[in-house]
């Protein structure tokens, strides 16, 4: 049972190794590119994405974030390396460029809890079925959430006045699939044969659901929540247009 332990820890100390190898590189890379943005934009690729790999920053399934064979390759062919050159320790220039250890788990920030991708509302209706394996686009905004939310949640810019004086035209809120939608909660739901996704505030009364628009001049303020209806994540923060 030792014997096999201690070889199971071996594997995966050995399977470590061309992670820690692409990581380092990758910092070479920055350093050449003079920037991570200027190092994403040559390799086509997303910055923030780049800097979640940096900080190996955790999946849903939590497992820091790597850099994978189509990222590796992005990178050779953006930045004219041979391929290969991602798998391949350079160690004099890890020297002359001080990566040692490479601070590959450098946090946030105590307020930063994780970037959330910015989507639109059409996304938002089916964002569990893509959230799987999701990477943001290049160009695409990542933006920082200041409270705990699950892996999967996501940001929306909100839309019209019926959220009103709450929520304004612009501002951003944080929805986290995964939160429990209970009574007096702001959520994001889908009704069927619709084709983009409704924000309002979740009313529960005497076994019943329904969704509430803030602006008390909005027509149909209140509508009750049916079979058609599927809420689709919960508000969990709010960030206003300045």
């Amino acid at each position: 049972m030792f014997i096999f332990v201690l070889n199971f820890c071996y594997i995966l100390y050995m399977m470590r190794i061309p992670e820690q190898i692409r990581l380092k590189n990758l910092e070479l890379l920055i350093v050449e590119a003079g920037t991570a943005a200027k190092l994403a934009e040559r390799a086509g690729t997303n910055s923030s994405y780049i800097s979640q790999v940096r900080r190996q920053m955790r999946t849903k399934k939590g497992t820091p974030r790597g850099i994978g064979d189509d990222l590796a390759e992005k990178l050779e062919r953006g930045m004219d390396k041979q391929e290969g050159w991602m798998d391949t320790p350079h160690r004099d220039e890890w020297d002359e460029s001080h990566i040692a250890g490479t601070e590959v788990n450098a946090h946030l920030g105590p307020d930063i809890r994780s970037l959330c991708p910015v989507i639109s509302w059409v996304q938002a209706g089916e964002w569990m079925e893509i959230a799987e394996g999701y990477q943001p686009q290049y160009g695409q905004e990542l933006l920082p959430c200041p409270v705990s939310c699950s892996n999967d949640s996501y940001v929306l810019r909100v839309r019209g006045i019926s959220m009103e004086p709450k929520f304004h035209d612009g501002d951003l809120i944080f929805v986290d699939p995964h939160a429990d939608a209970v009574h007096g909660k702001y959520v994001v739901v889908m009704i069927e044969d619709t084709a983009e996704a409704t924000f309002k505030q979740l009313i529960v009364e005497e076994g019943h659901q329904y969704l509430k628009a803030l602006n008390p001049e909005w027509p149909n303020r209140i509508i009750e929540v049916n079979q058609n209806a599927r809420i689709c994540g919960v508000v969990v923060f709010k960030g206003e247009m300045v």
